[in-house]
């Protein structure tokens, strides 16, 4: 007989898709708030793959969600059955990584930006949380954390079959020297731009964001490459205790969930921002002249996977007490 176990992350997954389901039934019978189609201001339906939905798709999230939670409450009980992962992993995926688009990225990236803009006086063009931050950019992260949940109770239920033993210290390695170097390609051309040389672009495309725009690429650019820096954490010493320059805090450990989630949810934004780039690719929206302008991006899902499995790396070894040697 199968014994029910405390996964509490099955149970919160399979509370979260009823929770959602609720809402698809009720958007699919006339209720407010339906975030794609009509109502997301998408510009040209181009971002989102679901722009083309109407309040009629939410019969279709709430059976999608009814398969989320029997899939979540699977992931609960004590089996030898791997066909709850094979559900499990497949779903996670397109609540993660295909129902959001590149504008979780811009969002994350730039709210820094206005938080600090009224101190020097910045109008940012008259852009404000409301503009980064609209109800369907909104839903897109509640979808995350779902797709997060999900992936939580099968990462825990593969624990207990053994089957997280791919995440080993040296790919976690590995994986951290791929995300530190896979971003300056990016970095590369935005500087370059801003120093007025049309590296991947034409001199014309250049001359187009003369008026502010490259410097907006280089905010985007250093926070990237300030973001690999603080990736090498994940193998370093001073990623799991704190330097001795850090007053208050030096030599105690640092918590692991301080690197997971701010880790764990670059790998995601990321990720989702160059499948959005990959897909317009393939649809042949970008001029091959100015491969600048975009080919850097299509690069960012090896990013995102590699900084995943750093993250994934490190927690295990946190989990089990190991301690990295280098400084």
């Amino acid at each position: 007989m199968k014994i029910i176990t405390s996964g509490w992350q099955g149970h919160a997954a399979a509370l979260w898709a009823l929770a959602y389901g609720g809402l698809g039934a009720a958007w699919a019978l006339g209720a407010p708030g339906f975030p794609w189609g009509a109502s997301d201001p998408d510009p040209d339906g181009a971002l989102s793959i679901l722009a083309g939905t109407t309040p009629r798709f939410g019969w279709w999230i709430a059976a999608f969600s009814l398969l989320t939670a029997l899939t979540a409450l699977a992931l609960t009980r004590r089996s030898d059955r791997r066909a709850p992962l094979f559900l499990a992993w497949p779903i996670a995926a397109i609540l993660v990584l295909v129902v959001p688009d590149s504008r979780l990225m811009m969002g994350v990236a730039y709210t820094p930006l206005l938080l600090v803009a009224p101190v020097f006086g910045w109008s940012l063009g008259g852009a404000g949380f409301a503009d980064l931050w609209p109800w369907p950019v909104l839903n897109q992260l509640v979808c995350v954390l779902g797709g997060l949940l999900l992936a939580a109770a099968a990462l825990a239920y593969g624990r207990r079959h053994g089957r997280t033993r791919w995440f080993t210290p040296a790919r976690g390695r590995t994986a951290v020297y791929v995300a530190v170097a896979v971003p300056l390609v990016y970095c590369a051309t935005r500087w370059a731009w801003a120093l007025g040389i049309p590296l991947g672009v034409s001199p014309e495309f250049l001359a187009e964001g003369e008026g502010g725009l490259w410097l907006a690429g280089v905010y985007l650019a250093t926070f990237g490459a300030l973001g690999g820096v603080l990736t090498l954490g994940l193998t370093q010493r001073w990623g799991e205790i704190f330097p001795r320059w850090i007053p208050g805090l030096r030599g105690r450990r640092v918590p692991p969930l301080l690197a997971v989630i701010p880790a764990g949810f670059v790998s995601i934004i990321v990720t989702v921002a160059g499948l959005t780039y990959i897909r317009w690719t393939i649809a042949g929206r970008f001029a091959l002249a100015e491969w600048g302008a975009w080919l850097p991006e299509c690069f960012w899902p090896i990013w995102g996977a590699a900084l995943a499995t750093a993250t994934v790396s490190y927690h295990l070894r946190r989990k089990h007490g190991a301690l990295v040697a280098t400084s």
